[in-house]
C-alpha cells in the first residue's frame, strides 16, 4: 500500500539540507545500524509511561565503539561463559524453595495472554520447579480468533488457573483513542494494565513471588545481566520502564494516561475510580508484603524459538495461520487486532517496524543472517495493517483518512522524505545511504 503525504503536511520540512532537519522526540540524528543484527540506534528503550506527554523524549539503543548495539553485546553474555546458567538454575530452585508453599495456595504468579512465553514461564514454575502459580491476564482491546483459543488452551491443556481481567470498555476505548491521539501509541493503555495487574494481584492474595519473562537486556535496555529483578523503590532503576515506583511523590492529578493528564479527566467529569485500573500499586504495599519480582530469562536461558516449540508441545499452542502482517513471523504477539498498529506507529516515529525487530533478534539466536534479514525487511518492513484496520479505527472512531493524516504529524523529517508523491525512510539497513 502506497502512503503518501497528506494536504496538511508542510513539505518544505522535509526537503531541507540534513543538518538542518529537525528530530523528534529527542532521538540521534545521525542514523546507524548495528554491525551484526541491523537494528537501528532510533529504537526507543522503555520509559515511565506515567510521564509521556507530547514533549517527551526517548533514550534510545546504545552502540558501543564497533557499531554493534547492546542487544547484541548482551546476548553474547548468554553464550560466552560469563553466565554460568547451571549456577544460575540453582539459584532459582533457591528462590523457589523460599517461596514453595504446601498449604494448597498460590505461590508465584505469571502474567500473560497464553502466548508463547507465558506459556513456558508458568509451565516450567509448575511441572519443572514443583510451584503452584497463578496465572492473570489483562484482556487485550480486540482479542483475535487464535489469540483467544491460545488462551483457552493454556488454560485447559497446560493445565492452569487464571483470572482473566477486562477493564471498563468505555475508558479503555477512550484512553486508546487519546494515546492513539496524543502519543501515535494506541498499545499505551493495554502495555500499562499488563504491567500493573500483576502486581496489583499478587499484593491482593499474597502471593509471594511475581516470575516475568526474558531479561530486558535482551532488547538493549541498559540493564545489566546481573540484575535479576525490577528496581525496588529504595533504589535508583537502570532504565526509567523497569522499577516498581512509577509515580512517586507525583500528585495523581499530574500523571498521564494517553498523553493527558488524569487531572483533565476528573475535570471532565471521569471518575478517579474509572482509571485506577491503570495505576499501578504503591511499592509499600509490596515491599510489605514481602512480594518477590523477578525475570525467568536471568536464570534460564530465552530463546524465543525455543519458547515457541515449548509451548506448542505442552499447552497446545497453535501459529498463526496466516503471516502477521508487517513482519514474516507466526507465533509472536498474536493476541490483539490492535498489535499490528502498535508496531506500525513505531515505524511511523521511530522507523523500526516489526520486521527489524523480529529478524534482529532471530539474528542474535543464530536462526537467520543479515543478508536473509536484508531480504525480509525489504519485503515485509513497514508494511500497512489491513487485516483488522476497519475494527481498529471503529475502535477508536477514526476514519483511514483522518488515521493516516495523524500519522503525518509524527514523522520525523530526519528519518522520513517524500519520494514522487510517497513516504520513504531515508536510512535503511539494505540502503544505507537512501
Amino acid at each position: 500500500m502506497k502512503i503518501g503525504p497528506s494536504s496538511a503536511v508542510d513539505v518544505s520540512q522535509y526537503n531541507k539540507p540534513k543538518e538542518k532537519l529537525e528530530v523528534y522526540y529527542g532521538l540521534q540524528r545521525d542514523v546507524k545500524f548495528c554491525k551484526i543484527c541491523n537494528m537501528s540506534n532510533q529504537q526507543p528503550m522503555s520509559s515511565n509511561e506515567y510521564l509521556h506527554n507530547k514533549e517527551s523524549t526517548k533514550s534510545t539503543l546504545s552502540f558501543d565503539e564497533k557499531g554493534v548495539c547492546h542487544a547484541c553485546n548482551f546476548n553474547k553474555l548468554k553464550e560466552s561463559g560469563e553466565i554460568n546458567w547451571d549456577e544460575r538454575e540453582q539459584e532459582l530452585i533457591e528462590l523457589c524453595n523460599k517461596h514453595r508453599k504446601d498449604d494448597g495456595s498460590y505461590d508465584c504468579i505469571v502474567g500473560g495472554s497464553g502466548g508463547k512465553d507465558s506459556v513456558m514461564q508458568s509451565h516450567l514454575l509448575k511441572y519443572k520447579y514443583g510451584m503452584h502459580p497463578l496465572t492473570v491476564t489483562w484482556s487485550p482491546h480486540l482479542y483475535t480468533d487464535i489469540g483467544w483459543k491460545n488462551f483457552q488452551s493454556w488454560l485447559h491443556v497446560g493445565g492452569f488457573d487464571n483470572f482473566l481481567y477486562t477493564p471498563n470498555g468505555k475508558i479503555h476505548r477512550l484512553l486508546t483513542r487519546n494515546a492513539t491521539i496524543n502519543l501515535l501509541h494506541p498499545f499505551q493503555p493495554f502495555i500499562l494494565g499488563q504491567k500493573t495487574f500483576v502486581a496489583k494481584m499478587a499484593a491482593k492474595l499474597n502471593i509471594p513471588l511475581i516470575v516475568t519473562g526474558e531479561m530486558p537486556g535482551e532488547y538493549g535496555e541498559n540493564i545489566s545481566h546481573k540484575a535479576s529483578n525490577f528496581a525496588s523503590h529504595t533504589e535508583p532503576a537502570e532504565s526509567k520502564g523497569y522499577s516498581l515506583d512509577y509515580i512517586g511523590n507525583t500528585d495523581v492529578r499530574d500523571i498521564y494516561l494517553g498523553g493527558k493528564q488524569i487531572g483533565e479527566y476528573l475535570d471532565e467529569g471521569i471518575e478517579l475510580v474509572d482509571l485506577e485500573s491503570y495505576l499501578p500499586t504503591s511499592p509499600e504495599v509490596l515491599h510489605s508484603k514481602g512480594v518477590d519480582w523477578t525475570y525467568l530469562g536471568y536464570y534460564k536461558k530465552w530463546v524465543p524459538q525455543e519458547a515457541y516449540y515449548y509451548a506448542v508441545e505442552n499447552a497446545g499452542f497453535e501459529a498463526n495461520p496466516l503471516r502477521t502482517e508487517g513482519t514474516y513471523s507466526k507465533y509472536n504477539s498474536l493476541d490483539d487486532k490492535v498489535d499490528g498498529f502498535f508496531y506500525y506507529t513505531r515505524w511511523i516515529k521511530f522507523g523500526v517496524g516489526r520486521t527489524m525487530m523480529d529478524s534482529a533478534q532471530e539474528i542474535r539466536n543464530h536462526h537467520i543472517d543479515k543478508q536473509e534479514a536484508n531480504a525480509l525487511m525489504q519485503r515485509y518492513e513497514g508494511e500497512y495493517p489491513k487485516r483488522y484496520e476497519q475494527e481498529f479505527l471503529d475502535y477508536i472512531s477514526m476514519s483511514q483518512e483522518e488515521f493516516l493524516a495523524l500519522c503525518d504529524d509524527f514523522r520525523s523529517p530526519h528519518l522520513w522524505k517524500i519520494e514522487d508523491g510517497e513516504w520513504k525512510l531515508r536510512h535503511t539497513p539494505w540502503n544505507q545511504q537512501s
